[in-house]
């Protein structure tokens, strides 16, 4: 009886170690990428050279398009997705709640494709006028930060504001009805509500933010596909090079994807920065005083060590 039990428990456990093998095969064959209506993974997705390439390692590529980046990590977390890009804040506020998540690289500054918008006809005129008055922002994107420095660099407490959590969709609705007194939104919807709406910018990033743009990795996958990933930072990098050198042909392939005009589209492109690099220790430190910003102004409820979460690239690749 004993033998027959131990028979079929080694059966069980031989159909288990398979099906636990054909799943961990199903999952590296398919790279999950989660994107938004901006930045270098719509050009990329646009362009078609990922697929190309890593089908001749057998590896197809999933798309997934998400409002913001919170909404992204989220995927990330609960392992719908491998990989994905967003701004400074989103990756701290995913670390603070135990996300799994790695910095595998960053485009260069892009403090102009994020500002504090307010109406056209609208009274304010500096920041300092936005004590007591409704902001619309997403909770925990890269606009938080900018929101933060702003409003120090105006003499302002974060507390002197009423913040308005909505996503972008949400938020431009609120912003065109009147219901908040200014917006804190980035590009491509920055730029429609400055077409469309001829919203008026209050403050952009310019000598506040660096708005640097990350590129992040669930730590699983990252760690058993580095490869994968090295190529996926070739490919990024590969594709800023030739819209900096193709801004118009850039927008005619993106203005579709993004259901957005050519004008609007184009005034997002030019305003992004390219030329993605693995993570540098400066851009570690950078990371690292918004993470303690936000801990002091107890937006997170633990302090963070960035460096805890960064990507290694495979040295040879390192090296190049």
């Amino acid at each position: 009886m004993r033998t027959i039990t131990l028979r079929r428990s080694l059966v069980a456990l031989f159909a288990a170690a398979i099906s636990f093998g054909a799943i961990t095969q199903a999952q590296a064959e398919t790279l999950r990428i989660g994107y938004q209506k901006y930045g270098t993974l719509v050009l990329l997705k646009a362009k078609g050279s990922l697929e190309k390439r890593l089908a001749d390692k057998g590896i197809e590529v999933q798309w997934t398009e998400f409002p913001g980046g919170p909404q992204l990590l989220e995927g990330l977390n609960v392992g719908s997705i491998d990989f994905g890009t967003t701004g400074e804040a989103p990756p701290i506020f995913a670390q603070a709640a135990g996300a799994d998540l790695l910095y595998v690289a960053h485009e260069p500054p892009a403090p102009t494709s994020e500002a504090i918008l307010v109406p056209k006809d609208s009274p304010l005129q500096s920041v300092a006028e936005l004590k007591g008055k409704k902001v619309a922002l997403n909770k925990g994107s890269n606009v938080h930060y900018l929101l933060v420095r702003a409003l120090q660099d105006a003499g302002l407490k974060y507390s002197d504001i009423q913040p308005v959590y909505l996503p972008p969709a949400d938020a431009r609705a609120a912003f065109e009805r009147g219901s908040v007194d200014a917006w804190v939104i980035w590009d491509p919807f920055q730029a429609a509500a400055e077409h469309q709406l001829q919203a008026r910018s209050l403050r952009d990033g310019q000598g506040l933010v660096a708005n640097h743009q990350f590129y992040l990795a669930a730590k699983p996958y990252a760690l058993q596909n580095p490869e994968v990933v090295s190529v996926l930072v070739e490919e990024i990098r590969g594709i800023g090079e030739w819209t900096r050198a193709n801004s118009a042909e850039a927008t005619a392939q993106v203005a579709p994807l993004l259901g957005l005009s050519p004008a609007i589209t184009r005034t997002a492109v030019e305003r992004q920065a390219y030329g993605a690099q693995f993570i540098s220790p400066e851009v570690v430190a950078a990371q690292q005083q918004i993470a303690d910003t936000f801990s002091d102004l107890k937006l997170i409820p633990k302090r963070l060590t960035i460096k805890d979460v960064i990507w290694a690239p495979p040295v040879k690749v390192a090296q190049q």
